[in-house]
């Protein structure tokens, strides 16, 4: 993980189909984590723990877990938000104490880049299971 920016981050439309984020130079390099406070994240990990811009191609949508909710367990049908004119993918990922949110971000946005060059885990899973639903073989079978 490297640093681009903690709460606000400067977006700008650099192609037709791209969007760089960037700190605003204000607070670039500074983060608040509660019951810690401000820290500088350069001078605490160093250079290598921060980027100056990255590319924006995944929103993710921290929401409170809702008892009784309906979410998303395969992922199959993705969803966009708007910025700057762009589509960019969204989730919503629903959370609650005992989640460890650092983990389900990362692994959303390396299922994100594997969607990104035509790979989606959930439309594999659904092949593999017609394929063996069209061999008369039970789920439960070794093969």
């Amino acid at each position: 993980h490297r640093l681009v920016a903690d709460d606000a981050v400067d977006i700008k439309r650099v192609s037709n189909k791209t969007l760089v984020g960037s700190a605003p130079e204000l607070i670039r390099y500074f983060m608040e984590i509660r019951g810690i406070g401000i820290i500088d994240v350069r001078r605490i990990f160093g250079t290598g723990a921060i980027k100056m811009t990255e590319k924006i191609d995944l929103i993710i949508n921290l929401r409170k877990w809702e008892d009784g909710k309906v979410y998303d367990r395969m992922g199959e049908e993705q969803s966009y938000e708007e910025i700057l004119g762009l589509p960019i993918p969204a989730l919503e990922v629903p959370v609650r104490p005992g989640r460890n949110l650092a983990v389900i971000v990362e692994v959303a946005a390396l299922n994100n880049r594997h969607r990104r060059y035509g790979y989606n885990a959930a439309e594999e899973l659904a092949r593999k299971v017609d394929l063996r639903a069209d061999m008369g073989s039970g789920i439960g079978q070794s093969t």
